[in-house]
């Protein structure tokens, strides 16, 4: 069986509130699980104690029988110090899209021309 800790959506419509729990990969994201592990919610301040809350022995005892943590709660347990610190790498991250680098193009081009106009009308 596939384990995995995962992050259960609960809460109503645009106020989510995130229990960390065990279950099993088959089973559908707000399904059944089989222990609760901690809680994530969202909507506190980041530097508040009670935005993420973790049962950090029952998380380590899990990853020893093999379950494994999904991106986001493996970005949790990273902070709370429960897992090391994996290095992660986007080059493409900061790079703008093709419709970005379009308008980029079409503004200077705009610029170049303006900028020949004016030197052409104080030449004359």
């Amino acid at each position: 069986m596939a384990m995995k800790i995962r992050l259960a959506r609960g809460g109503s419509k645009k106020r989510p509130f995130y229990r960390v729990v065990a279950a099993d990969s088959r089973m559908p994201r707000d399904g059944r699980f089989i222990e609760k592990l901690g809680t994530y919610n969202p909507l506190l301040p980041k530097d508040s104690e009670d935005r993420v809350k973790l049962d950090v022995e029952r998380i380590q005892a899990w990853l020893d029988k093999g379950a494994q943590p999904t991106d986001r709660v493996a970005r949790m347990l990273e902070a709370a110090g429960v897992l090391a610190k994996k290095e992660r790498n986007n080059p493409k991250k900061a790079k703008p899209g093709k419709k970005a680098v379009e308008r980029a193009e079409e503004k200077a081009a705009k610029a170049a021309a303006a900028a020949e106009a004016s030197e052409e009308a104080a030449a004359e």
